[in-house]
């Protein structure tokens, strides 16, 4: 399991206060008005942060970090990702997952026959689509499978293994 989560990604600077601009990776944007602490990923190492204040503008979130006053001490880190920790991550609804988490878990049928492993799950606007590929098989394109209780029969992070029941038709799109 995945001990932290990129909840962002550093655009740009936001004036001269040193400020910033965050593109949100995180499907609840709305979080970071009650973020507390970010783990800055730089190329020099992880920077711990503690927001002052967040605001959202146009898309993006506008962040101010504790002891950050000038635009010279975080200009340098732009283009870097932002990261909660697990124990700081926005808490889930029963039934909820991570998506880091199920990332690379094992898709089998009911029957036991493996289609390959999670790559990617796209947001729609009805359901979220699992995308499944298998890795030893480069003839064979991804498999979309929408993620309703219909296909998606049990997801178990813990055992790295999402099962599902192919509807009529899904394998031959």
């Amino acid at each position: 399991m995945e001990s932290r989560f990129r909840i962002g990604i550093f655009t740009s600077t936001h004036g001269i206060r040193g400020e910033i601009k965050v593109y949100p990776t995180t499907d609840s944007p709305d979080r970071f008005a009650l973020l507390k602490e970010v783990i800055l990923e730089t190329k020099d190492g992880d920077l711990p942060l503690t927001v002052e204040k967040a605001r959202p503008a146009k898309g993006m979130v506008i962040l101010k970090f504790k002891g950050i006053d000038n635009i010279n001490d975080i200009e340098r880190f732009k283009g870097a990702s932002l990261f909660v920790t697990r124990e700081n991550a926005a808490p889930l609804e029963e039934g909820s997952f991570y998506i880091a988490d199920l990332l690379g878990c094992r898709v089998e049928t009911e029957d036991g026959r493996t289609l390959g492993v999670l790559r990617d799950v796209l947001p729609t606007g009805a359901n979220d689509v699992f995308v499944v590929k298998d890795p030893d098989r480069k003839d064979r394109k991804e498999l979309l499978l929408p993620n309703i209780r219909d296909c998606v029969l049990r997801i178990d992070p813990e055992a790295r293994l999402i099962t599902v029941r192919l509807m009529d038709g899904l394998e031959d799109l």
